[in-house]
């Protein structure tokens, strides 16, 4: 009787099989734990400063791989993150070369590809050459999904079904939909997301360490005020620097990202087109894409929604299809597996990957009349480092305030370092009018261009 007891709780309603009713509710998680503070017995603990014997602590030589090494090492796995399979994968992760997570458009993790269109270039230096100074123009790390995003949508769809009349019941490979809650927070780093700039940090110390020399007073590094993008920042300064001493070896200039403030890292605020149809063009084309390549899909999974009635609570639109991939993405690189990953094939994969190209290209590249003009002022700014020459106009979204002041915009450093968002990137590669990576377009949007690359601002992504 007892274990009779202890069983009715995960069936809801008594019926075995049936959605429990949490399914789809949201749970979090809180740490610290309530109440615990770092001071209470803060004489235990003292620093290391205060407890002394460091041991030696001398430094060797700055790194110099970009000029010394006959090839760059690549960022080429996902570490500790589990590895998902599309639907009907029955082969080890690696014995098969479709990789599912390069198929996440801009919620993919970075990793390293070779040169588009230039199969001989390197980023190496020549033995002729010597490089002076280096730009990084970086992406945030893996992150939560957007506030009020498809995702939590979709969550919230589920626990309406699960807790209206009879409910439904999920069946084969999504019978893991009765008991999924969802667990994503909102737009902060995730734990990978924290390690992906970190090891940016390592990785781009080790290639242009050498360029510190150069420097007669601390380096300016900027981000903008957004939780994950502070966080971004103090991660790749901790891997670049040393945690010990990043709060010290630099500055850390934090832009205000909002609307109404000029922003060159985030310039779409200020850009009246950006949030209106023009700038939600891209969105549009997706989602005819979408309603082509994913419908019958959608027919596939509802017939794994079964309900006690004619009609079940759980109506499956298309937009769920984008939601539930975009649930894959997110609950890998937040949680490090996702289940929803195997409800797609590989081709629908490769559909999905094709729908954010569409997106990117049609609100953020080429393919926007406004991309262009939101993406200048980096240029600008890039272009008054490269030939330090300070800024005296600003009529794109630069920030006279703080361009026309050599203290938080200097242009002769060796090395400049900024984060960003995807959008802002693919926006500066429109302005730079690099035609080759437009070569593909227009888009169409009733079949995928032979040649197609999806390789759009991923998770850490950079230009440099």
């Amino acid at each position: 009787m007892l274990l009779f007891l202890l069983a009715i709780p995960l069936y809801a309603r008594g019926c075995a099989g049936l959605a429990s009713s949490f399914a789809g509710s949201p749970t979090s998680a809180v740490f610290p734990p309530p109440n615990a503070t770092i001071t209470e017995n803060e004489t235990f603990f003292p620093g290391a400063s205060q407890v002394g014997f460091a041991g030696p602590t001398q430094t060797g030589d700055e790194a110099n791989v970009i000029a010394t090494a006959p090839a760059l090492a690549k960022v080429d796995n996902i570490w500790p993150l589990a590895k998902p399979k599309s639907k009907g994968a029955k082969l080890k992760s690696s014995e098969r070369d479709f990789d599912v997570t390069q198929h996440f458009g801009s919620l993919s993790p970075f990793n390293s590809v070779d040169s588009f269109g230039l199969p001989d270039a390197s980023p190496q230096v020549p033995e002729t050459c010597r490089l002076k100074q280096v730009h990084l123009l970086h992406r945030h790390g893996a992150r939560y999904p957007t506030s009020g995003s498809g995702p939590a949508a979709f969550a919230a769809k589920v626990h309406a079904a699960a807790t209206t009349g009879d409910g439904f019941q999920a069946t084969n490979e999504l019978k893991f939909l009765n008991t999924w809650t969802y667990k994503l927070g909102a737009e902060t780093l995730t734990p990978f997301g924290r390690s992906q700039l970190f090891n940016l940090g390592v990785g781009f110390r080790v290639r242009y360490g050498e360029l510190l020399k150069g420097f007669s007073d601390l380096p300016v590094f900027r981000t903008t005020s957004e939780a994950r993008m502070v966080d971004s920042a103090l991660n790749f300064a901790a891997g670049f620097f040393g945690l010990q001493s990043y709060q010290t070896d630099y500055h850390q200039l934090i832009t205000i990202e909002e609307e109404g403030f000029n922003n060159t890292l985030v310039p779409q605020l200020i850009c009246q087109n950006s949030g209106n149809a023009i700038g939600a063009f891209g969105s549009q084309q997706a989602l005819i894409w979408a309603n082509k390549s994913l419908a019958t899909t959608t027919r596939r999974i509802q017939k794994l929604i079964k309900s006690s009635n004619s009609t079940t609570p759980l109506k499956l639109e298309v937009t769920d299809m984008i939601a539930i991939s975009q649930l894959c993405a997110y609950e890998t690189v937040a949680l490090g597996f996702s289940e929803f990953c195997g409800l797609f094939t590989e081709e629908e994969w490769k559909a999905i990957a094709y729908l954010n190209d569409l997106l990117f290209w049609y609100s953020f590249g080429p393919g926007n009349p406004t991309a262009a003009a939101i993406g200048i002022g980096y240029v600008q700014e890039l272009v008054s480092r490269l030939t330090q020459t300070p800024i005296t106009e600003c009529s794109t979204s630069l920030n006279c305030t703080l361009v026309q002041n050599n203290i938080t915009f200097p242009v002769d450093q060796p090395i400049f370092v900024d984060a960003t968002h995807d959008t802002v990137i693919s926006t500066v590669i429109t302005a730079m009018n690099f035609t080759s990576l437009a070569s593909n377009g227009p888009l169409p949007t009733d079949h995928i261009p032979k040649n197609q690359v999806r390789k759009n601002t991923p998770s850490c992504s950079r230009i440099m």
